[in-house]
């Protein structure tokens, strides 16, 4: 098999150079500490590049990567990345965005916590001074106060639970989600900005760009309540800091928790030199879990890109994102991984991918066509097939590629069904679907009502629906020393089973063909995702 070539420019968590060095079809090289010159040099080679803040992907970077698929940036933000500059070279660029998320949350309740208590002030009154002054430290409580969140994404969402067993009134602004997101959580949405303003407590979690930039500023700040308190673990300018400092100093806001500024390093900010801020250096995503969670989905990300399964979390989509919800990026990243997986279950040529949407989904299920396509002939030769050529490359190689829009699903919210042909007659059709915290779920499999992860090594055997074939098929793994990680059964009323098993290791041929003798045995099929 092709090996695939994945440089590593900055340094990443241990864990994930493992997951690069173990991979058989990776060939791994760590340019971390190389000098940025000799760096150009060796990225002529690379599939893939996994870099972070200390390299800077501008032209010099994207002319030197002759044979680029895609970069993954080790971390959420992009600012060293020219994505118009990769776009234009057909190198898609990806981030992980969601490493960090629960560092960020527990940051956030920090500084909450530091500033109704006044925590690090008495702390160094003690401390530092050695006075012992009770009386100059009433703080207040969270119970019964209400929280604004601004943003109810990952982030934002987490740390509205955690409010939520503080005791804190929720109420949530995001016109980008599902109302229901946050009344089935039984707090409060809000389309009015203004009720986010009458909050006792204001955190915001949103991306920077021009919607957000100074979404806070002096005419926000006078709405509020006398002696707000508002915190910022986000991104530095979501907040206007010069509003902020007026508003602290005049005693409008009683307290602000700042992590992030619109200047960093922030070592000269005039809010610093306030006693009513707490600050900390920009230390969300500091922790040593979230580095290991970055190191590791950063190489996840590159060896799914590199063999071309899936590019999780890409920046430049071949579709405009403010057109679209942000609960569609994930389906456009399962339905790529369905074609992939699709695509080695039925190893002959594909002449036929047609891709069906039920619910809000089916709104997208033309830009979804593309992402299956992508997935599912990715396999099919050395040429890199991307979100820009997949189309052109499908009608060359005389696959027909369909989409329609179904009535809604009676089980499911969102659901996408996904059937392959391939010329000798062979067909898979998948239906799949994404629950909270965007888990992707396969939960039917040619007719078989199944629930499944959409992960890992998978054997997907069919047999006649009778007694002890479980046990053979434990048996004969046991005897190849194969462990089970997971194992689902469906059943029909043709008197037939689909069972579909995930497994901790490669699976061989010589496996694959005893599992095959078994005499209910029908097919045996095997995948890697």
């Amino acid at each position: 098999m092709q090996k695939h070539t994945i440089v590593v420019c900055d340094h990443i968590h241990e864990a994930g150079l493992e997951m690069l060095r173990n991979d058989k079809n990776i060939n791994f090289i760590m340019a971390a500490d190389e000098d940025k010159i000799k760096l150009l040099d060796i990225l002529a080679s690379a599939d893939v590049a996994i870099t972070r803040s200390s390299t800077d992907v501008d032209e010099k970077f994207i002319a030197a990567s002759k044979n680029m698929k895609a970069i993954v940036r080790a971390g959420v933000g992009v600012d060293n990345v020219d994505i118009p500059g990769c776009s234009k070279e057909g190198i898609i660029v990806m981030n992980v965005p969601t490493a960090n998320t629960i560092a960020a949350v527990e940051l956030t309740m920090a500084h909450m916590l530091s500033c109704v208590r006044m925590f690090p002030y008495s702390h160094n009154h003690l401390k530092q001074e050695r006075v012992w002054k009770r009386e100059k430290w009433y703080g207040y409580e969270l119970k019964g106060k209400k929280l604004g969140v601004i943003g109810f994404g990952n982030i934002g969402s987490r740390v509205a639970k955690r409010a939520a067993a503080f005791e804190m009134d929720i109420v949530a602004y995001d016109p980008y989600i599902n109302p229901s997101k946050v009344t089935d959580l039984n707090m409060t949405y809000t389309k009015n900005f203004d009720d986010i303003l009458a909050c006792d407590v204001i955190t915001i979690h949103t991306p920077k760009n021009q919607e957000t930039i100074n979404i806070i500023n002096s005419a926000e700040i006078s709405k509020m309540k006398d002696g707000v308190v508002l915190i910022n673990c986000a991104r530095g300018g979501l907040y206007n800091e010069e509003a902020l400092y007026t508003g602290l100093t005049n005693g409008k806001i009683r307290f602000a928790g700042i992590d992030v500024f619109v200047k960093e390093p922030a070592i000269n900010n005039p809010l610093l030199d306030l006693d009513n801020v707490t600050v900390s250096p920009h230390l969300g995503a500091n922790t040593y879990e979230s580095q290991y969670n970055i190191g590791v989905q950063a190489a996840a990300n590159a060896i799914q890109a590199a063999k071309g399964i899936s590019y999780p979390n890409a920046m430049n989509l071949p579709i405009d994102e403010s057109k679209i919800p942000p609960f569609v990026k994930p389906f456009l990243e399962m339905g790529q991984k369905i074609g992939f997986l699709e695509s080695q279950l039925n190893k002959s040529q594909i002449i036929a991918i047609k891709v069906s949407g039920q619910g809000e989904i089916a709104k997208f299920v033309d830009s979804l066509s593309t992402f299956v396509a992508v997935g599912a002939m990715s396999q099919m030769s050395d040429d890199t097939i991307n979100y820009v050529n997949a189309d052109f490359v499908a009608k060359e190689k005389g696959i027909k590629v369909e989409f329609e829009a179904l009535n809604d699903s009676v089980v499911y919210k969102n659901l996408i069904t996904i059937k392959l042909t391939t010329a000798e007659g062979g067909t898979t059709t998948i239906g799949a679907t994404i629950f909270d915290d965007n888990v992707f779920r396969i939960v039917s499999i040619d007719c078989f009502d199944i629930e499944v992860a959409l992960k890992g090594d998978m054997i997907i055997l069919k047999n006649q629906d009778v007694p002890g074939v479980i046990g053979q098929i434990g048996t004969t793994l046991a005897k190849y020393n194969v462990n089970i990680a997971d194992f689902s059964l469906a059943r029909n009323d043709k008197k037939q089973a689909l069972a579909v098993i995930l497994v901790d290791s490669i699976i061989s041929d010589d496996t694959l063909d005893e599992l095959l003798k078994i005499d209910a045995c029908i097919s045996v099929r095997y995948a890697r995702l």
